[in-house]
């Protein structure tokens, strides 16, 4: 795996549930690539975890050395701390937004992805320039 791509990936909602969005940031070297999207009515969580997969989704090469950088805990932690992979043993049986995760293991397993929790709204700029995307895309 030769290829290091850094995401960062933020949700947002007007309401919740309501009119939501997603934006993510990816670099490669020196490339940048911004992308953005929106649902009418959909969650914080939703949106969150749609950004990554997205974000994934988008990679050009299978077996790409990835870390996601995400100010939501729901998302890291259900990696991180292996609960997606449990609730997948038992059919995620009542949990929430088993679409999406069912979506997210699917291009995760494509890659290496590593997770790291930052701060919201803190002084990172890459994490701040998620959270005006998804909220433009929220607003759109």
């Amino acid at each position: 795996m030769t290829n290091k791509i850094e995401i960062y990936t933020d949700g947002a909602c007007s309401g919740n549930p309501g009119a939501g969005g997603w934006g993510a940031v990816l670099l490669y070297k020196q490339h940048i690539k911004e992308i953005a999207g929106g649902e009418k009515d959909t969650t914080n969580n939703r949106m969150e975890l749609l950004s990554v997969i997205v974000a994934l989704e988008s990679l050009k090469k299978e077996g790409t050395a990835v870390t996601v950088y995400s100010d939501s805990k729901y998302v890291v932690d259900s990696v991180e701390l292996k609960w997606v992979f449990g609730w997948e043993k038992k059919n995620f049986k009542d949990k929430k937004n088993i679409d999406l995760w069912k979506r997210f293991l699917k291009i995760y397993r494509k890659h290496s992805v590593k997770f790291v929790w930052v701060k919201g709204h803190s002084s990172h700029v890459e994490n701040n320039r998620c959270a005006e995307l998804a909220v433009e895309a929220a607003m759109g």
